[in-house]
């Protein structure tokens, strides 16, 4: 029995040791700078994604896949996944491209829904994602805003 007790607070001990030893980082900074149009297939429409990752800590962030869920006007429109590995330099950025599908089922839900609403603009969107760095570096991120569309350019001479 003193073993055990012995074991188990040496356990505890490491995992508080590991906990200290992890870096305490401020969350990336993730925002929607693109989409483009991707060649579909059948009863889906796929779109490349781009966002622009900002890292605001002093250690460089490793990733070895990217997966994204897009949400539009509360309801779930597109999802995607990518292979792709890199780094994002202590404070630094760049841009990933994401291909997302969007199921013919989220068109028409969505198209629904528009046909409720007078406007295109001022859509909430949700972005939720992460960036896969293994077991203990995995980055959940979540951006979150309103679409607008360009409209006509009125200036005065």
């Amino acid at each position: 029995m003193r073993n055990l007790h012995a074991m188990i607070l040496t356990t505890l001990l490491l995992a508080l040791s590991a906990c200290a030893v992890y870096p305490n980082n401020d969350p990336l900074n993730i925002n929607v700078v693109g989409i483009q149009p991707l060649q579909s297939q059948d009863m889906e429409v796929r779109f490349a994604v781009k966002i622009r990752v900002q890292n605001p800590n002093g250690t460089n962030i490793n990733y070895n896949g990217v997966a994204l869920d897009l949400d539009i006007n509360g309801q779930p429109f597109a999802s995607g996944v990518s292979d792709a590995s890199g780094s994002v330099a202590r404070y630094s950025e760049t841009v990933l491209s994401v291909p997302v599908s969007v199921s013919a089922f989220s068109v028409l839900r969505q198209t629904w829904g528009l046909s409720q609403m007078q406007t295109l603009n001022n859509m909430p969107y949700v972005l939720r994602g992460k960036l896969a760095g293994g077991l203990f570096g995995t980055r959940r991120f979540v951006d979150s805003g309103k679409l607008s569309f360009p409209g006509p350019v009125t200036g005065s001479r």
